[in-house]
């Protein structure tokens, strides 16, 4: 187990490690917890829903993803932060679940920046015009976009990979600068447990690890 090993590594820059614990069992994240630990992400709604309802309520879960719209209503009275935010659809049906329940919820857009057909999310000249046009999603009163989330390509070509992470920070930078506020859109979610040293020395702010830590 690696924990105190990566928590050395983020201490200077301040990053977030969120654990990616899914397919782990309740056991092995309370072994986390018991350490500290206390973001944990999951990509399968049932699995999530299952975890928070038995696991300590000071956990803060993530949902990493990709998530369909039917299955927010599930995660929605309780999630911490939603980082895979890839159309407008989602934003609004997110948006509408949150009112339900009386919440803001936390979200992250998601930009496609690795090079492979299967990577998801916004592209940055298409978001940038949605924003424009959208004057920066202010009618969603019940989300709070607080940053932008992106997966570098499966390669081990450490150049691009720089490259990627140093051009979503680029654009993270300017979404800040142009449609958001500061304050708030605070969080560049990108790293991974092959790449986070990479993500982190490009500027994020929010890492999401599971193999080094569950292996």
């Amino acid at each position: 187990m690696m924990l105190k090993e990566i928590k050395k590594d983020l201490y200077s820059s301040q990053t977030t490690l969120v654990a990616v614990s899914k397919t782990r069992s309740q056991q092995q994240i309370l072994e986390l917890y018991d350490l500290g630990q206390r973001d944990f992400g999951e990509n399968r709604v049932p699995e999530l829903v299952e975890k928070y309802e038995a696991l300590p309520e000071d956990i803060k879960w993530h949902a990493i993803g990709s998530l369909q719209t039917n299955k927010i209503k599930y995660i929605a009275p309780f999630i911490s932060l939603i980082h895979s935010v890839d159309s407008y659809r989602l934003l609004y049906k997110i948006n509408r679940e949150a009112l339900k329940n009386d919440r803001t919820i936390d979200v992250l857009l998601q930009i496609k920046i690795g090079m492979e057909e299967a990577k998801q999310g916004f592209k940055m000249d298409e978001l940038k015009k949605l924003l424009k046009k959208e004057k920066s999603f202010e009618a969603f009163a019940n989300v709070n976009i607080v940053g932008l989330m992106g997966m570098a390509s499966f390669t081990n070509d450490k150049e691009q990979i720089t490259a990627e992470f140093k051009s979503l920070k680029t654009y993270f930078d300017l979404c800040q600068k142009e449609f958001f506020n500061a304050k708030s859109f605070n969080t560049l979610s990108m790293g991974m447990s092959g790449d986070y040293k990479i993500a982190v020395s490009q500027g994020s702010t929010m890492v999401r690890i599971g193999s080094l830590l569950f292996s």
